[in-house]
Parts: C-alpha cells; structure tokens; sequence
C-alpha cells in the first residue's frame, strides 16, 4: 500500500515540471441562474492562447439557465470528484463504486405527478431531461474526468463539443465505469453515452435542442455480509473482505435505457420580439429492469423455477405543444397541453389454483392534461407558477410557484411552493417474479405532496429550510417481521400505502471561513419528521467540515489544495436494499450511524489540468469496524484513489 502510496504521488507530481516554467492563466467560474446575465465581478479570462475567453464557453440547461466552463479548483469542486460528478452531501454511497446510495436528507428527494418506472435505487446515475446540459462554445472544448475505483477497473468520463457553425453546437460524451469491488459478488459495469445538439437561426425565431441517450447500469447484487460479528471484528483473516460471507452469490441486476427528445419554439412574428412563440416538446423513452440469479436463496423464499430470471420493461411517449406570449413588462404566459401514453409489461402470467388470472401482464394508459405557466424575469425579480391538471380521468394535479429576489451579486433569497397530486410509480402496482411472494398487482391510491422551501444565499451564509406534508405516501416494507418479528434474514418485501400525514421539517446551514490561506467550511444538516409510525426514517443530524489549505508554487504555476473533511451523521433506522426490486424498504431492527467518515485529500492544478489525490476512510482502523451503509451492507474500508480533470480549449 505504501509504495502505490508513493507512486501516486510521483505521478501527481510530476506535471508540475513540465508546466513549471509556463506562465498561468486563471480561468474562473462564473455563474448565474439567468440566461441573460452574469457576474460582472468576474473578469473574463483567456483560455489557451486564442483570443477567446471563458465567458465565451456556455453551459446551458434545458429551461435556459446558463453558466460557464469551470476550470478553477475550489473546495465545491473538491466535492463534486465522484461517480456522479456532483456534491453529494445526504447521499451514503454503498461500498463499491457503481452501486446505490442510501439517502440521509430527505429534501433531495424530487417528484413527478405522472407515473413513474420506480426501482429508484438503480437510477440516481441515470441522467434525466433535466441533467442533460448544451452548449455554445467559442472553440472546440473538450472535458476529460478519470478516477480510480476499488481493486480492478476505472472511471472515466469524456465529452467534446464544438459549434459547427455559429447557430449548430454537437455534442458527443461517454460515461464508462467497472470496478471490481472488496466484497464477493459486487462488480460495477456501467455505461453512459449521450448525443447532444442545439440550434437556432440566426434570427433566433426557431430554438432547438435535442439529445440521445444510451445508459446501462449492471451491478452484481451479493444482498449484503452474512455474519456482521466477523466485519466488526476487525481481526484476520475477515479484513480481507473478500473471506466474508454474503447473501448471493451469483445474483445481477441490470437497468437499461434508451431517449429520444426533441425541443424546438418558433417564434411567429420575424420583427417583434412580443410576439407569439409555438413551443414543442417531445420524449420517448424505453427501459427495463432485469434481475437474474442462478442459484435462488431462501431469504428471498419459495421461487417457481429453478433459477430466477425477471425481467420488465416500460416504454413513454411523451408530447407536449404550447403557445406562449412574451412580453418584456410584463412577463412570459404559456398555455399547454400534454400526452402521455405509457406501457409497462411482462413476458408472464401468474396464475391462481383455478387457473384464472391472479397477477396481469401488463399497465398502459395514456394521461392527458392541460396546463398553463407563468415566468418574469426583470432586475432583481426572477419567479415562475405554473398550474397543470388532468383532462382524462387519472386525478392528476401539480401546482409549482417559486419567486428569488437578488439583492446583489452576493444576497439573494428565494422561495417555493409545490402541491402534487402524484400518480403511484408503477412498480407498486404491479410486479412479478420467480419469487412467489414477490408478485402483486394493486390499485394504490394517489399520493399527496405539500411542499414549502425556503432559501438565503448571503455573503454571511447560505441557509435553508423545507417543510413537507405527505398523504398517502407509498413505501416499502418488510412483511416476513409481521408473521415472525424475530425472523430478520427472511425478506418478503411488499408494498403498502400510509394511512396518516406525515410531516417533515429540514434545516441547512453552510458557512465557510477563511483565514489566511486556509479554509473551513461547514454544512449542517437538521431533520425531523412527526409522523405515529416509523415510515419515513432519517437521521437527526448530518454534518461535513473540510479543513483544508490553498497556496501557489512555482512562480505560481502550481496550485494546491489539501486538507481533511469530517462527515458525520446520527443514528436511525436506516432504510435497507432490496436488489431483487432495486428499492429500499423500511426497518425497524438495526440502526446505522453514530460513526465518523474521515478523509484526507491534495489536489492540484496547473492551468487547465486538474490532479487529485484522496485517502477515504483512513480513521476505519482505529475508529471501530460499526459503519455501514444498510443495515447488512459495509461503508468502505480505509482507500487511496486518484484521478484527473484535463479540459482542452483547441
């Protein structure tokens, strides 16, 4: 360990001979939630040797915010390195890269009122419309993220974009990952590809964005350690954790997706600029989830056959068409109406005794609605409402209306209101399986989400809170504990809707302080939920503090970050994973938590070239052997992992 220790840190440094002697040229972020404004604190810089500055590198997200290429090494970009590429504060990454998480903070949690394919736990790396980022870059630009993973494999994401013509930008990344992992059964293979294009005419009447997306997600599921005693030991042989018992031994589970989506407006009138604007949005998506296993387990109970190969897929087409009118006083009115027609499906029937038809086939239905949106963007004030509801006889209703206030470039504050009627994701309605118990088919009811959300981004510090009342949520649960409590290594997840309300309050706070050429920053989290059962579960308190310090070197050619960060969170019953569905299910027998997660970092840049270097977990050793992720699933053992971020402007 300790000669790949310095290894790594030849590799890391050795770029800092060769840049040495050039000199360096800043490229900052500057950010902004508006599509027509920027930070003027931020001077553009130069990139490369061209005449082009960053400015002149837009990111653009699907309703039109805009920032630019980030080249800079901040302590936010310290916690973006990861599979996600995003901070994820409130997410507790399972022990092997590739696989689930298990969510801490509640308040990420996102909602649609259509229905949804569910097997949520396989899809927070599956990229959604809204994750999909365009571009209009000056000259080519090409991103490059590596990292290492555990034992074999790697992680490497690579996108390039350039404007074919001043109105055509294209677009073309991969996402690829396989890591073998420290546990029998765990291996991570996945793979992201996107397509991506925008245009407009140079009259800017006809807008147009579209991408292709192409992601599969394979996860050798092994159902987690057997004898917990042996983890928490820590003695010889079971710190190889390879020599440690699991669950499955030959189970995997697979998500596979393809999209197809299409938004253009055009603006009817050449001349005016308050003029109506035709609006087309279309979407069609096929997935399924597979699981399979060679050799079935009693923990999962009786099957049919003898093996186990499920299988469902689901496909949507979705089209929305509206007219718009924009005004520059008084803001932007846009009324719509969608289609949504959706089949989810097996290859099987299940049968009763009596040879009728216990468990169908198959939901379709095609949902329409109507809907109007409102948008003001002028000065200080940026809000938005918007209002849709069913015209077809499917209940459904959502209500979002959100207002910001920027004071200046350093306060702002916002607020938000959502009221759903959502329809149940299919998955809890209907499921089949080699399992017999793991079959139903329900008619759940609609489930009812209130949101408020309030925000203060200050140069003193960055706040906020959110409240939820939920109705009718739907969940899962462990039924094998209701026959026999004490029989935990049995599970026979079903699906159930709550009865009661449910209320959930949150608080986060982050402040960073500076002193010299250090810095700590520090997020805290506080929850609670009041609810008469334990249905939805978080924990107390979830904190991060990052000590760490910055300076330059090499005339200047060479900056570095190092420092420590701190996670920590209470413990709770914590949700546990079922791979067989691909969801969490509630229990009530094991908490997790109450462990500190200590990591040491250095990263490193020189001009556009980023190196980074981590030490995760390195208190496990002498901190106990008590942390897991789920109730039978490991955190990660003490690791070293490296990695690179090299951005080329050509």
């Amino acid at each position: 360990m300790y000669k790949k220790f310095i290894l790594i840190c030849c590799f890391l440094l050795l770029p800092v001979m060769v840049f040495s002697q050039i000199q360096k040229r800043n490229s900052q972020k500057t950010n902004t939630t508006d599509s027509s404004t920027r930070n003027d604190r931020t001077k553009p810089s130069v990139v490369s040797d061209s005449v082009a500055t960053i400015d002149m590198y837009k990111i653009i997200s699907i309703e039109r915010d805009t920032t630019y290429v980030d080249t800079s090494l901040t302590i936010k970009d310290e916690y973006a390195k990861n599979y996600l590429r995003k901070d994820i504060f409130g997410l507790l990454p399972f022990n092997n890269i590739g696989q689930t998480y298990n969510t801490l903070d509640y308040g990420i949690t996102e909602y649609d009122p259509f229905p949804e394919f569910g097997f949520k736990a396989k899809q927070f790396a599956y990229m959604e419309v809204e994750d999909i980022k365009y571009y209009n870059v000056a000259t080519p630009f090409t991103d490059l993220f590596y990292r290492s993973v555990l034992e074999q494999g790697q992680i490497l994401d690579a996108s390039i974009t350039a404007n074919v013509s001043k109105n055509l930008n294209l677009a073309i990344a991969y996402k690829g990952l396989r890591s073998i992992g420290k546990y029998i059964n765990s291996i991570s293979s996945n793979g992201n590809f996107r397509f991506i294009t925008s245009y407009n005419t140079t009259d800017r009447r006809y807008k147009l964005k579209l991408h292709i997306t192409a992601q599969d997600f394979s996860n050798e599921e092994n159902g987690g350690i057997v004898n917990k005693e042996n983890f928490e030991s820590g003695e010889d042989p079971y710190t190889e954790r390879a020599r440690l018992e699991v669950y499955f031994n030959d189970a995997t589970s697979l998500l596979k997706g393809n999209r197809y989506f299409i938004d253009h407006t055009f603006r009817l009138s050449k001349d005016n600029p308050n003029s109506i604007v035709l609006h087309h949005r279309f979407n069609y998506e096929n997935k399924f989830f597979e699981y399979t296993q060679l050799t079935p387990s009693n923990r999962l109970g009786d099957v049919f056959t003898e093996s186990v190969h499920d299988k469902v897929r689901h496909n949507k087409m979705y089209n929305m068409l509206g007219a718009a009118y924009s005004n520059e006083t008084i803001g932007d009115f846009e009324f719509y109406i969608e289609d949504y027609n959706y089949n989810y499906y097996y290859n099987s029937l299940v049968l009763d005794e009596n040879g009728e038809i216990e468990i169908p086939n198959s939901i379709n239905d095609r949902i329409n609605t109507y809907g109007a949106r409102y948008s003001y963007q002028k000065n200080n004030w940026k809000g938005s409402l918007l209002v849709s509801n069913a015209i077809t006889d499917q209940s459904l209703a959502n209500i979002d209306a959100s207002v910001r206030y920027k004071f200046n470039d350093k306060n702002k504050v916002a607020l938000r209101y959502q009221n759903m009627n959502k329809l149940p994701d299919l998955n809890f309605r209907l499921f089949q399986s080699d399992y017999k118990s793991y079959n139903w088919s329900n008619d759940f009811k609609n489930e009812k989400i209130n949101n408020f959300e309030v925000a203060a981004d200050t140069k003193w510090i960055t706040a906020s809170a959110q409240y939820t009342v939920l109705n009718d949520h739907l969940y899962f649960y462990n039924e094998a504990l209701n026959t026999n409590p004490e029989e935990i290594e049995v599970l026979q997840v079903k699906p159930s809707q709550y009865q009661n309300t449910i209320n959930y309050l949150s608080f986060k706070v982050n402040k960073e302080f500076k002193f010299w050429k250090l810095g700590l920053d520090n997020t805290v989290l506080y929850q609670q939920v009041d609810q008469s059962e334990n249905i939805l579960n978080v924990p107390d308190f979830v904190t991060r503090n990052t000590l760490y310090y910055s300076d330059y070197f090499f005339k200047k050619a060479l900056y570095i970050q190092t420092g420590f960060t701190f996670q920590y969170f209470t413990s709770y019953y914590a949700n546990d994973y079922n791979p067989l569905l691909g969801e969490f299910f509630i229990q009530e027998k094991t908490k997790i938590g109450d462990f500190p997660l200590m990591d040491f970092f250095i990263n490193a840049k020189i001009k556009q070239f980023r190196m980074f270097l981590k030490a995760e977990h390195f208190n496990s050793g002498f901190t106990g052997y008590d942390f897991y992720s789920a109730p039978n699933q490991p955190y990660r053992d003490f690791t070293i992992r490296f990695g690179v971020i090299w951005d080329f402007f050509t």
